[in-house]
């Protein structure tokens, strides 16, 4: 479920939050699914359980998951909501990087077959 490169200069926790994000956004992992046990995962994944924990606290800060007392971590249904804040952070990260591309000499119709090969492989855009 989880590749976790270790010499890369990327923290493992941020590799966590990135890997559980792809598998939220993709749907692999349902709403209200509930995540590996901090404990459990740790032990799979031979690291902290404290780096694991980091990863949920920062997961449930960004509203992909959610936490019940003596339960565990599930998949926060809500996720599925447009956050208007992020997708207008979003769409300014994306005009620079867009502005950047094609400053470098990428054009508009490269840049729209990557868009439309992310939405096939990702199902991007679709209301659930």
């Amino acid at each position: 479920m989880f590749e976790i490169d270790l010499r890369s200069r990327k923290p493992i926790y941020e590799q966590l939050v990135d890997k559980f994000k792809e598998l939220i956004i993709n749907e692999v992992l349902k709403p209200d699914e509930q995540l590996p046990s901090v404990r459990t995962l740790a032990q799979q994944l031979m690291i902290n359980p404290n780096t694991i924990q980091r990863a949920y606290r920062e997961l449930e800060s960004q509203n992909y998951i959610y936490s019940v007392k003596g339960k565990g971590s599930f998949v926060n249904p809500s996720s599925h909501i447009q956050n208007t804040e992020k997708i207008k952070s979003i769409k300014k990260e994306l005009m620079k990087l867009i502005t950047e591309a094609l400053y470098l000499g990428i054009t508009s119709n490269e840049l729209y077959s990557m868009i439309k090969e992310i939405e096939t492989s990702t199902g991007g855009g679709k209301s659930s």
